[in-house]
């Protein structure tokens, strides 16, 4: 059987002949596509895709010394705390023609200063990192790119260029201020995947017992695995096992919260009667496990929107800066069924 005649690849000059347009004005939808009419645009759509043209980046580069490129590392492709986040990069980027190029940094800083290279190989208009705590070199490598950098998640009093995010440290005392005005006292706490954001976390739930006068180091279980719901509900076997008189806990992470949860359902333990449980993410789970979790909602997709937002006017509005270099975006307490308040104290108000 005869082979199939490979079509010679298309030109941009064939996209422009089929459009009816000037090559200039293809390059121009490509590279700028707010500057061409939206029926324009779905003319050279049009072409494109009947000829399947496939744009030559390096040109483009070269000819408009623009990448339309916007790098981003996130810690995971695969935790759900990154969905919303990504999504709100995307949904802003891709209409202004700009390409999000995402790398992960599997929650290691010498893998994050490793994507950091790479995009920056890339030439890309600006870089956003789902983190605040890079390496020496990172720093020095982002401080001279010349291009904007925006760190999120946490947040920093050093930053780079500009940072969003919120105060992780102050997110985890509010969690376990929020049990300790419950009336608990012997309150644990499960972290994994020992990150600068979980750190920070167990650091505010840390002060904020030593503040109460609870703080007790047998009431941590730490791990440096990753953060799992399997995970969650082991490290609150191993808290029970050591701490029979635990009354609540602050898991640094959703999915270690709902591990919780699914032992405690499985040990017969009534929450949020005999336990109460606080999450941190308010992933989509959350309002929907029984019980519905108490959590930190964090402001994922503004955080990502956010930055779009102020990425796109420094490289395609007034190219300038924000007042404002350090925003605190904030959380809040989404408060649900798995807390209520302590036996002892119900009691000691009914007295």
């Amino acid at each position: 059987m005869p082979r199939k005649q490979r079509r010679p690849r298309s030109k941009l000059s064939d996209v422009a002949a089929r459009a009816g347009v000037s090559a200039v004005t293809v390059s121009r939808a490509l590279r700028r596509p707010e500057m061409v009419s939206p029926q324009l645009r779905e003319r050279i759509d049009a072409a494109i895709r009947d000829l399947a043209y496939i744009p030559n980046r390096a040109a483009s580069i070269l000819a408009s010394s623009r990448s339309n490129v916007i790098g981003v590392v996130v810690s995971s492709l695969t935790n759900g705390v990154f969905a919303d986040y990504l999504r709100a990069l995307h949904d802003m980027f891709q209409p202004a023609g700009f390409q999000v190029m995402v790398l992960n940094s599997r929650y290691s800083p010498l893998e994050e200063e490793k994507a950091i290279v790479t995009l920056l190989g890339q030439r890309p208009e600006a870089l956003i990192l789902a983190d605040v705590d890079q390496t020496p070199y990172a720093r020095e490598l982002l401080e001279h790119a010349g291009i904007p950098i925006v760190q999120t998640m946490g947040l920093t009093d050093t930053p780079i260029d500009i940072n969003i995010g919120i105060s992780q440290y102050e997110a985890g005392g509010l969690a376990t201020r929020h049990l300790i005005d419950l009336g608990h006292r012997r309150i644990g706490t499960l972290a994994a995947r020992l990150d600068s954001r979980t750190r920070n976390r167990v650091a505010g739930y840390t002060d904020a017992m030593k503040a109460a006068g609870y703080f007790d180091e047998t009431l941590l279980e730490l791990s440096p695995r990753p953060s799992t719901v399997r995970q969650g509900g082991e490290l609150f076997s191993v808290l029970l096992a050591r701490r029979p008189d635990l009354e609540a806990v602050f898991c640094a992470n959703d999915d270690l919260a709902l591990g919780a949860l699914f032992e405690c359902a499985r040990r017969g333990v009534k929450v949020p009667e005999e336990m109460s449980v606080v999450g941190f993410n308010d992933l989509e789970f959350a309002a929907s496990s029984c019980p519905a979790l108490t959590t930190i909602a964090v402001p994922r997709h503004e955080m990502g929107r956010l930055s779009a937002e102020i990425v796109l006017e420094i490289t395609r509005g007034s190219g300038m800066r924000p007042k404002k270099t350090r925003i605190d975006l904030g959380f809040k307490l989404a408060l649900r069924g798995s807390t209520m308040a302590a036996a002892a104290a119900v009691q000691s108000h009914l007295w």
